[in-house]
């Protein structure tokens, strides 16, 4: 029986470069993912679990990306999870799990929008079961973050901004700095 190993390795995918001998080909995956940042607090127990008010969950999310090398990007997503009730905070929770993405051969627009996209949507169920496990670990029910259109996200991102170019364009103020 081989192990993992040797299956990886004589997969023997078609890995043939282009004519030239170029790899050419557009590529683009998850190379690892990890927690980077984990903060858990229940700066109200053992009372806060004997309070009867219906908790308040506010939930807030922030993308981030940030380039490694010529063909790697660290993505960030961070999530924060603030539940109060009348009596007061029940709990907060911090995460920012990263995935490192390989990239090769993309477009710039298409290597954005996979970035701030695509490997959001890939990494949200990981981060999803942290804060879950973290929310049960604290003593409460597990927060079940209800899923998320990434590509909706980023899309009405995409229009806002260049609602806001073509507006100050209209105005004759410039583009801010990083974006002409």
């Amino acid at each position: 029986m081989a192990d993992e190993g040797d299956v990886l390795t004589n997969l023997d995918l078609d890995n043939t470069a282009a004519g030239n001998g170029a790899d050419n080909q557009p590529v683009a995956g998850i190379i690892n993912q990890y927690v980077k940042d984990l903060s858990v607090e229940n700066p109200n127990a053992p009372a806060c679990f004997q309070w009867q008010s219906q908790p308040n969950i506010d939930l807030q999310f922030n993308i981030g990306s940030q380039r490694v090398n010529e063909e790697l990007h660290e993505v960030e997503l961070k999530v924060k999870v603030t539940a109060t009730s009348t009596e007061g905070e029940l709990y907060l929770v911090e995460l920012a799990y990263c995935g490192l993405i390989g990239m090769r051969n993309i477009p710039e627009e298409q290597g954005h929008a996979f970035l701030f996209a695509e490997a959001p949507r890939i990494l949200f169920p990981f981060a999803r079961r942290v804060i879950s496990d973290a929310t049960r670990d604290l003593g409460f029910q597990p927060l079940m973050i209800d899923p998320i259109d990434f590509n909706g996200l980023y899309l009405q991102q995409m229009q806002r901004r260049a609602d806001e170019e073509a507006a100050a364009a209209a105005n004759g103020v410039p583009p801010p700095a990083g974006q002409a």
